[in-house]
């Protein structure tokens, strides 16, 4: 099973204390063996949530995909005015401690918003945890439109680590970042995208179908359509595998 890398400092602090624990139990009291259970429980645990399972990507152009997974809890039209700077629909997915935590690009694209604010560590799914709550934010530019991701600190999250940097152009399905010990993932997407999920859908990260990308109206009949736009994407996606 592969780990995501910020999870092998604890896996290795955790097994080496069990190690230790179970060292001891043949030369201490009964009771021992206890805490070198305890501690045995904590390093599968630990592994269990740093889990980065290899996923392949749905073929096809034209697709967003769930950033993260978990749970979809609200789905509603918001102002977003970092990186949209106007209205915009967010669908908000909501991470327990037993879920994947590491987030993938929704969609492919070049990086041209990236922001970390310092916030409050309220539960995740409240409605003003995507406003107050320790937070960074990802804005891919695409031929359709932007899409921004937003990562977010929960109650007992306290880390959030976000892998692009601005300039950097990500391919849908990329490793994106992570998000430690429970938390939410915010996505930003333009209205006139055709949505392919509803609240109280259980999301896959680089699996799941969120939307499909749409012209703007006010293209729609240019010289370069939807069907161009898409066989752009996928070229520079078979370039960047390949590279």
């Amino acid at each position: 099973m592969k780990f995501a890398r910020e999870g092998y400092p604890f896996i290795l602090t955790t097994s080496l204390l069990a190690a230790l624990g179970w060292a001891v139990v043949p030369f201490s009291d009964t009771w021992v063996a206890i805490p070198a259970l305890l501690l045995t429980v904590l390093t599968a645990f630990v592994c269990y949530f740093f889990r980065d399972p290899e996923r392949p990507t749905p073929s096809g152009g034209g697709i967003v995909l769930s950033p993260g997974d978990g749970k979809i809890i609200d789905i509603q039209e918001i102002d977003e005015p970092s990186f949209f700077e106007g209205p915009s629909r967010r669908i908000t997915i909501f991470l327990s401690v037993f879920n994947v935590h590491v987030q993938r690009s929704p969609i492919t694209g070049l990086v041209e918003h990236r922001e970390y604010r310092p916030g409050a560590y309220a539960v995740a799914w409240a409605p003003k945890a995507s406003e107050s709550n320790e937070q960074a934010s990802l804005g891919v530019s695409t031929p359709w439109g932007p899409v921004l991701v937003k990562q977010i600190a929960g109650l007992i999250a306290r880390r959030i680590v976000t892998y692009p940097e601005r300039g950097d152009r990500v391919v849908i399905g990329d490793r994106i970042g992570l998000i430690r010990f429970g938390s939410r993932v915010d996505i930003f997407l333009p209205l006139h995208w055709p949505l392919s999920c509803q609240v109280g859908d259980k999301a896959v990260g680089g699996r799941t179908v969120f939307a499909h990308v749409k012209d703007r109206p006010d293209t729609v009949g240019s010289s370069e359509g939807e069907d161009a736009q898409v066989a752009k994407t996928q070229n520079v996606t078979t370039q960047e595998a390949n590279a």
